[in-house]
């Protein structure tokens, strides 16, 4: 399960990135967090593009609706989504586990 919050029409949640993947898709769950593969490489924020965009994608909304809020340098990133809900990520064949209404700490 994925560590989650829901407030205001936003999601956030954490993913763990694996840059330099043969491609970039969505690859389940690893502790607490979306794992999702990046066929681009951690230089000059490439990884972090490719990551908005493949979540913009697979959630059906625009770029700007993705924001990376922490861990811009790193492969654990805590990413916020407007428009999102829990159910998008059951496409995904994960579940939201609640850590509140609020905004979690992680």
């Amino acid at each position: 399960m994925i560590d989650c919050a829901e407030k205001d029409g936003e999601l956030q949640f954490r993913v763990r990135v694996v840059p330099r993947a043969a491609r970039s898709e969505l690859a389940g769950e690893h502790d607490g967090a979306l794992r999702v593969r990046l066929a681009a490489p951690p230089v000059d924020g490439a990884a972090n593009e490719e990551l908005i965009f493949v979540l913009a994608q697979f959630f059906g909304l625009p770029r700007a609706a993705v924001e990376i809020t922490s861990g811009h340098a790193s492969r654990l990133k805590q990413v916020r989504i407007k428009g999102a809900s829990p159910r998008d990520l059951a496409r995904v064949g994960v579940s939201c586990n609640f850590v509140g209404r609020i905004w979690p700490k992680f």
